[in-house]
């Protein structure tokens, strides 16, 4: 049996042989391309190529790509898991023509690779080819067809409708006809009963495809709309989870030898048995299934770059982590952090393929590790809230439901399973009812409508803004218009611009573009691909006209210097913390510069200082920028050139260099012509982004003569409370010493008068039903002393309940102690009665059987809490 490792290496050799050149993936977090947020599919990193925007130096092109599809048109999170051929993330083997070879050569080279290298049994596949489609005006592709017949009956060649044999990436883009062709695995007997043609696109499970030719040669608008792509290309995409389940003989992916021996580790550690069950009542299995597929998303986008995070493609892994979390504790029974052990195994097996995940092993593991102990205090706080929910009719309600899924990342398979456990039902009507409305919630927020680009002229775009901060003579390539939350922006290309597109963690520029005497703001400018977009204030009167492109030189001046900072300061890390401080992401425009970095501790202050003491002498030494433009990469490599992981690297790459003995890394960014243009250099903040990961906030030039300034006028302002004493730091320390002894002089008078208050109290307690009853207004105005006095009385006076309404920090509040035993043998509940009650206060709130507090808003109210507490013992 061949091994998944062998699988892949044959696909490579085979196209490689056929003259592709083999690239590596592309990162799996999408940076560049503002219509996805991840790597959904081979052909993302090519796409520019598809459209006309640029021009590869290969025209034939074979990788296997890292992909994840849990957002978007793609979603099939939920489903992960519960069937055996779901992912999150996934390898698409692919190979590509950009202009290149056809059907002709695409087909042919499939029907050789799966029968004669592979060896799969050619009368068990089909292949399916566009059938047409009468509204997009096109006919059905019997050009593929008459090839296929070269290679198989007719009776295996199958038309396919739009949905089936038409690919699109997206609701607009690059699309055309495409060939799948699918395997019928079932047994002979089977195969003899019925035959597979009937069953091809059926969802059986048996007879599944394999791979799919698609065949490039339009793009969608965004009315809907076809137009002819300039060259006619090839996009060929085949999973190689679902390949080596075919050439393995498994019945499913989770059984080949990708998944199989995550599953085990988690057998072991777990000690629950895999069954090889897809019952959707079989949580343990599908629970394996979940964590030995989502650590592969999890690691591989940190990988790549993208911390857990709460929005965008952070808040999408750290969805992904949760569930999987979520999943192990619920029915593994596994309450310590345990994705982060399957690390060591990931990386070692992908080390050959994809090696970022290996490079950074302890640090992606660190990561993942505090993420899941994070969510595990929260899961457990959860629990506690469960407590605390209302019961109605022995239901609990969907929107409360909905919060232990929103809130603490409970699934509604948790939160039934515990309910189950006390005899409740779960609302499910009206918690899908409320995760529905944040859904549509979540989806208004961030719609974006992209319009058609309209195209004036064909043309590259050119970028000469490391030169010069202004281009006359420049044209109009294209324009549209996007719909942002119901505004309308405006995007230009030009085909010569000196803007600098937002990039590589690096602002993008804002200035004027001149339109003969019309002057048309730029806000921004961006990047899309290869694309360098203006966003502008409007569209000018003549957008044919011949452009003027001024950058705005004080702030590309000032973005600049903190860029410059930022190569600087990461090579002062190496220095004084270490080679293991590397970057993993940074924030740079004109006010301020931000830098994350691998690190496991805090830095403290005596390492910040000798970091900012190191930038600010590289930047008095007026190092003068040393810059190398495609540079061949081995080249670069071999120079020392610092190299960041998450980045998609071509042939040619631009070094910068400060001192090649102190900084040289491989940027896209602009950068000072020397150091000493920074002028100063002064940290502002350091702090921890997740575990192994920390921050530094820095600012520059006139900025940091800002921010001394203001400190420096601070510290004047102290001093002259103090008299301008030449020991003001002295003085301050004796006020705190001060302030100290007099608190405690406050507490111990607090604690008499509370001692007398207690005693006072225990006269009033009365025997309500065989229970010891106090429901009283006290004088306390601190939660801590109220809380202590309640639970000293309790213990005093035992088999007690106790209702207090106080007025605490200027704000009314209600709390109920009850004896544990009278929770047991009288059903008192504590969460329950301080919700009623704090009802007559406009509040709300509750708690766990023994214990509850409530705020509000009434001060009015609180002799209405004693009086109802009273009604409610009888």
């Amino acid at each position: 049996m061949k091994t998944s490792a062998e699988i892949r290496q044959q696909f490579l050799d085979f196209f490689a042989s056929k003259a592709h050149k083999i690239v590596s993936s592309a990162p799996i977090v999408n940076k560049d391309d503002p219509t996805l947020m991840f790597t959904n599919a081979g052909m993302n990193q090519f796409k520019d190529f598809f459209l006309g925007n640029a021009v590869p130096d290969t025209r034939r092109i074979a990788d296997t790509q890292k992909c994840l599809r849990v957002s978007g048109k793609h979603n099939d999170l939920e489903d992960v898991g519960y069937d055996g051929t779901h992912h999150t993330m996934f390898e698409m083997l692919g190979n590509w023509s950009i202009g290149d070879y056809f059907k002709e050569e695409a087909l042919a080279w499939s029907w050789e690779l799966l029968t004669e290298v592979y060896g799969l049994t050619k009368d068990r596949l089909y292949a399916t080819v566009f059938g047409g489609d009468p509204k997009d005006g096109l006919p059905a592709d019997d050009e593929a067809r008459d090839i296929w017949k070269r290679f198989l009956p007719e009776d295996h060649i199958l038309y396919g409708s739009k949905k089936d044999n038409f690919w699109e990436m997206g609701e607009t883009g690059p699309c055309g006809p495409c060939s799948e062709i699918h395997v019928d695995l079932r047994s002979n007997a089977e195969r003899a009963a019925q035959p597979g043609h009937e069953l091809v696109n059926k969802d059986h499970p048996k007879v599944i495809e394999i791979w799919n030719n698609v065949f490039i040669q339009f793009n969608r608008k965004a009315d809907g709309a076809l137009e002819s792509l300039p060259a006619k290309h090839v996009d060929t995409g085949m999973g190689f989870e679902r390949l080596c389940m075919v050439l393995q003989n498994k019945t499913f992916t989770y059984d080949t030898d990708i998944f199989a021996p995550f599953i085990q580790y988690i057998e072991r550690v777990s000690g629950k048995t895999y069954t090889f069950s897809y019952d959707p009542n079989n949580k343990v299995d599908i629970a394996m299934r979940v964590i030995s597929d989502h650590i592969r998303a999890i690691a591989f986008a940190i990988a790549d770059g993208q911390l857990p995070s709460n929005t965008g493609a952070g808040y999408v892994i750290r969805r992904i982590l949760r569930r999987a979390v979520r999943y192990y504790y619920s029915f593994l029974e596994l309450r310590q952090p345990f994705l982060h052990t399957l690390i060591p195994m990931l990386a070692e097996n992908f080390r050959n393929v994809f090696p970022e995940l290996k490079a950074q092993e302890e640090q992606v593991a660190r990561v993942i590790e505090g993420e899941e102990q994070a969510f595990l205090n929260t899961l457990e706080n959860g629990l506690r809230r469960f407590e605390t929910l209302e019961i109605t009719q022995n239901t609990i309600k969907g929107e409360d439901a909905f919060e232990m899924y929103d809130t603490f990342g409970f699934p509604i398979d948790l939160t039934r399973l515990i309910a189950h456990e006390r005899g409740y039902e779960v609302d499910d009507t009206g918690f899908e009812k409320a995760l529905q409305v944040q859904k549509e919630r979540s989806r208004s927020a961030t719609v974006k409508a992209f319009g058609d680009w309209a195209a004036l002229r064909e043309g590259e775009v050119e970028f000469v803004g490391y030169d010069q901060l202004a281009a006359a003579g420049a044209n109009v390539l294209k324009y549209r218009t996007v719909t942002i939350k119901k505004a309308e922006q405006y995007q230009i290309v030009l085909d010569r611009t000196p803007f600098y597109a937002q990039s590589g963690g690096q602002a993008g520029d804002a200035g004027v573009l001149w339109f003969g005497d019309e002057r048309i703001a730029v806000l921004d400018t961006l990047k899309e691909n290869d694309l360098i977009i203006h966003v502008v204030d409007k569209f000018p009167h003549h957008l044919d006209a011949p452009v003027r492109a001024d950058v705005d030189a004080s702030k590309r001046q000032a973005t600049s210097s903190n860029h410059s900072a930022v190569h600087l300061m990461h090579a002062a890390l190496h220095r004084i913390l270490g080679a293991h401080a590397l970057q993993k992401g940074q924030d740079v425009d004109d006010q301020r510069l931000r830098f994350d970095f691998s690190h496991f501790q805090k830095v403290n202050d005596e390492e910040l200082l000798r970091i900012e003491q190191m930038v600010n002498q590289k930047i008095r030494e007026n190092i003068p920028l040393e810059e190398q433009r495609n540079l061949p990469i081995e080249e670069a490599k071999k120079a020392g050139a610092m190299m960041l992981f998450g980045e998609k690297y071509g042939d040619a790459v631009r070094m910068i260099t400060f001192d090649a003995s102190f900084s040289r890394e491989l940027c896209g960014g602009t950068h000072v012509s020397s150091t000493g243009e920074i002028g100063l250099f002064k940290i502002v903040a350091e702090s921890a982004v997740a575990a192994g990961i920390r921050r530094i906030e820095a600012v520059t030039a006139e900025h940091a003569e800002a921010y001394l300034r203001q400190e420096l006028n601070e510290l004047a302002e102290i001093r002259a409370i103090f008299k301008n004493s030449p020991n003001t730091v002295k003085q301050i320390l004796h006020l705190q010493d001060e302030n100290k002894a007099l608190r405690k002089e406050i507490e111990k008078m607090q604690g008499a008068q509370a001692g007398a208050l207690k005693e006072q109290l225990k006269a009033q307690f009365r025997q309500v039903n065989g229970v010891n009853f106090l429901a009283v207004r006290v004088p306390v105005t601190d939660g801590a002393a109220l809380k202590n006095l309640a639970y000293q009385l309790e213990t005093e006076v035992g088999n007690a309940l106790i209702v207090f309404a106080a007025l605490v920090s200027g704000k009314p509040q209600v709390m109920v102690i009850a004896s544990k035993e009278l929770t047991e043998t009288k059903g008192i509940h504590a969460g329950n009665m301080v919700r009623e009650l704090a009802k007559a206060i406009g509040g709300g709130g509750g708690g766990q059987p023994f214990f509850a507090t409530a705020g509000g808003k009434n001060e009015e109210g609180l002799d209405e809490v004693v009086e109802l507490a009273k009604g409610m013992m009888g």
